[in-house]
């Protein structure tokens, strides 16, 4: 049974690649613009390919029993054609519930006739690597709602989640809501981060403005986007906490203190003297 992961290099297609090799998978084929450069585990195939060129595709397809679809946006509709011409019996999709942003990713796997698995995630915990540069620069958070909450999640459960459901039966059409374990505020969230990191981190009640000035350094253009759409009215659009991830794995979800823990020296390096 092959497994084809697309975006094998990005932030969680890399993290599939690892969790199907601790799952013992063995014949997992990985999509990447620059197989030279992927770094991939010995073991597994790298094949050179971009969702974005669809063109370039058919050649990875060949023989893929499973795949796992990364969010592409615009595009899911020829990927997933090309994939059902391929053969592929079982897509798992990193997407979100029709009416959102992702949700084209959804509806053009459903209509495809495939089988498949929704990986329907909120908030993610590497979603505050954004705050890095000013948390570096002058050690303060700025933005407009100290108490605005989400329940994120750690990639890193996203990506045990799609390994399981691509190597495990009873997981077919199946949507899953993945959320962390906890609600927590903005500024909860740089507390913990500030506890990992052992030093302060300040959070300032921003305007838009000043928080869109702050984030663009980070996000360029999408800064004043993620703003309007995401972080005001954050709580109107924030599933809250299930254990969704914890069931399916098996084990508690990451917490995300553990996560920053874990990475909060290498997403926000260490305190500048004088910032």
């Amino acid at each position: 049974m092959t497994v084809l992961v697309t975006g094998a290099t990005g932030n969680i297609g890399r993290k599939v690649v690892d969790q199907l090799l601790a799952r013992g998978a063995t014949d997992i084929r990985a999509l990447t613009v620059d197989p030279e450069k992927a770094a991939l585990p010995v073991g597994v195939e790298a094949v050179r390919g971009y969702l974005r060129r669809p063109e370039t595709l058919p050649a990875a397809f060949e023989g893929v029993d499973r795949m796992y679809l990364a969010s592409i946006g615009e595009g899911a509709q020829e990927v997933v054609d090309l994939a059902r011409a391929a053969g592929v019996r079982h897509i798992v999709d990193l997407s979100g519930e029709p009416d959102s942003w992702w949700g084209a990713i959804a509806t053009a796997v459903e209509g495809s006739g495939i089988a498949w698995t929704h990986l329907w995630p909120g908030d993610f915990m590497e979603n505050t690597g954004m705050w890095a540069q000013q948390i570096r620069e002058t050690g303060v958070v700025r933005e407009p709602d100290p108490d605005a909450a989400s329940t994120p999640i750690a990639m890193d459960d996203i990506a045990a989640v799609a390994a399981v459901a691509l190597t495990e039966d009873g997981h077919l059409g199946r949507a899953y809501a993945l959320t962390g374990p906890e609600k927590l505020s903005r500024a909860q969230l740089s507390r913990e981060i500030a506890v990992a990191l052992g030093r302060e981190i300040g959070f300032v009640s921003a305007t838009r403005e000043e928080t869109v000035r702050a984030l663009s350094p980070a996000m360029g253009d999408t800064a004043q986007w993620y703003v309007d759409n995401v972080l005001i009215g954050l709580d109107e659009h924030t599933l809250p906490p299930n254990r969704v991830a914890e069931e399916i794995l098996g084990r508690p979800a990451t917490t995300f203190a553990q996560w920053a823990v874990r990475y909060a020296a290498e997403f926000f390096g260490a305190a500048v003297e004088g910032g």
